[in-house]
């Protein structure tokens, strides 16, 4: 058989259904293969966006997705999405084509060793030298991409390896049970929680599984403990329980970093050193329980005093079995900081000032979304308010970035997540910087007939670097741009745009986007954040 059918049989057996990129000629072999087989072939209009996808699609499903590119630049503009991925956790296996390596006709023309490049990006890379190693490197590839902590893997096949014949056996999938936290581990926690008073409950990036977040929720519900979330936490516990103190979107400050200081013990579950963490490390003050897959990465601000290593769900489980909320705990406090916030998360919501405020919008979205619709976040200043107010009910709801934080990366992700729960309604949030890198895609959404909205939240600049320019009290300076018109843009695209004139039509314009590609223009004020998320919600919080 030829070594580029094997390749694909060999992605079939992983249980590969979608592969997202854009082919050169190193990858017509592969690309041929591929037309007989079962795998669904989706070309974007950008390798970068291809990557985006299938990293989205490994988050949503635990599964690695998969992406293609061709060589030099094909495979350089893949770079921004193996850094999401690996940093995001999310299992991607990026396929590279190469010029033949065993003759070379064409000198360095497009070379770059993209190996070497990937190196520092992923937690594997390899060229494949030998037709008969393909199903050994596509299993390894598939194994490290998919265990924890997953993340982003390579493989470059060369042109003329793709053409080879081999006789390979395919290598099948075993399944490995993964190690579970010592006995001991779990009594120093499950001591450590008796002895607490002010226990606290912080839900972290690794946390987010599905086995783990049942687990989590019996835990709350049977201790009945306080918790909040990091950003990529979100959701992993229903944020309508009365126990959800808010999830950690700024650094200090503010209300949710009260209830932490205020904890002399802090349950810290699927802590990813990536995220930028709340700081809660504060020698002699509190004990700090880190449970997790692996041991903590300990640097100046994190050193946890006890550490439950191993399969997470599995040690909540042990920890809620062998405890019953003790009488002495006490969290009038964290009861206080949650109404407070919740006031406070109100301010806004109603209002008809236009531009409108970032937090009617959130308001407005969260109105528009069932519980198990799932939003996309690109990354910009609406990021936080979203955060802060977007209470998600269901684990990956909302998917947003706060590892790597890259901008471009919100509408190939609502792509991937429609067309891998179509019957779920997906909305991609977007700065207009954001989709300046990406609504390309615009055109795929459209082509592949996918009901997806987009909104385009519009300032004419880059807002999350001009809030912090103000915070540093320096002028405003060159941040500002100018756009399209996103209504007529999105009518050239064959999607339907949509303006909004005033705060009252965001919910029904919302209500009306159903079949098709939609793309809402929607101008944002953004001129009060430094008094709403720096001076005043500081002073507000210290009031609790």
């Amino acid at each position: 058989m030829y070594a580029s059918k094997l390749f694909v049989k060999a992605l079939e057996a992983e249980g590969v259904t979608h592969l997202f990129g854009v082919p050169g000629e190193e990858n017509l072999d592969l690309l041929e293969a591929l037309r007989d087989s079962s795998i669904r072939v989706v070309v974007t209009r950008h390798e970068q966006a291809a990557g985006f996808m299938a990293a989205t699609f490994g988050r949503l499903t635990g599964n690695a997705g998969v992406c293609l590119s061709t060589l030099g630049p094909g495979a350089t503009n893949l770079v921004t999405a193996a850094a999401y991925a690996q940093l995001g956790g999310m299992p991607m296996v990026m396929i590279t084509g190469q010029k033949p390596i065993k003759k070379s006709k064409q000198g360095n023309f497009q070379i770059v060793d993209v190996v070497d490049m990937m190196r520092p990006l992923t937690k594997y890379t390899r060229q494949i030298v030998s037709a008969d190693t393909i199903p050994a490197r596509v299993r390894e590839s598939f194994r490290r991409a998919e265990e924890e902590r997953p993340g982003a893997v390579h493989l470059e096949l060369p042109e003329d390896i793709a053409r080879d014949d081999t006789d390979a056996f395919l290598l099948h999938e075993t399944k490995a049970r993964r190690p579970i936290a010592e006995d001991k581990a779990i009594a120093r926690a499950v001591e450590a929680l008796k002895n607490a008073h002010h226990p606290l409950l912080v839900v972290g990036a690794g946390a987010n599984r599905k086995l783990t977040s049942k687990m989590l929720r019996e835990l709350v519900d049977h201790l009945q403990i306080p918790f909040c979330s990091t950003q990529m936490g979100k959701g992993v516990i229903d944020e309508e329980h009365p126990l959800y103190l808010g999830t950690t979107a700024l650094s200090d400050g503010d209300f949710v970093h009260r209830a932490i200081e205020a904890a002399d013990l802090i349950l810290n579950v699927g802590h990813d050193v990536v995220e930028k963490p709340p700081f809660f490390m504060h020698t002699g003050r509190r004990t700090v329980i880190h449970v997790n897959f692996q041991g903590a990465e300990v640097d100046a601000v994190y050193f946890p005093q006890i550490e439950v290593i191993g399969d997470i769900a599995n040690a909540i489980w042990r920890i809620k079995g062998a405890l019953s909320r003790p009488e002495h705990w006490d969290h009038a406090y964290f009861d206080r900081v949650r109404r407070r916030f919740a006031e406070h998360l109100e301010e806004g919501t109603r209002s008809d000032a236009f531009p409108m405020l970032p937090s009617r919008i959130v308001s407005d979205v969260r109105q528009a979304m069932p519980d198990d619709g799932i939003l996309c976040l690109d990354n910009g200043m609406y990021k936080i308010w979203f955060a802060r107010g977007y209470a998600a009910r269901r684990p990956n709801t909302i998917l947003l970035d706060n590892a790597l934080a890259t901008m471009g990366a919100g509408i190939p992700s609502a792509i991937a997540a429609k067309i891998l729960h179509p019957e779920r309604r997906v909305v991609a949030v977007t700065g207009d910087g954001g989709f300046g890198m990406s609504g390309q895609e615009l055109e795929t959404a459209v082509r592949l007939g996918l009901d997806l909205t987009i909104v385009v939240v519009r300032d004419d600049g880059y807002g999350m670097i001009r809030w912090k320019q103000q915070h540093m009290a320096l002028p405003d300076f060159g941040l500002s741009f100018g756009n399209p018109d996103f209504v007529k843009l999105a009518e050239a695209y064959g999607a339907h745009g949509h303006r909004v004139t005033k705060a009252g039509e965001l919910v029904p314009i919302l209500a009306r986007c159903t079949e098709g590609v939609h793309v809402v223009d929607v101008p944002i004020d953004y001129t009060d954040n430094h008094r709403a998320l720096n001076v005043e919600l500081r002073e507000l919080a210290q009031l609790v």
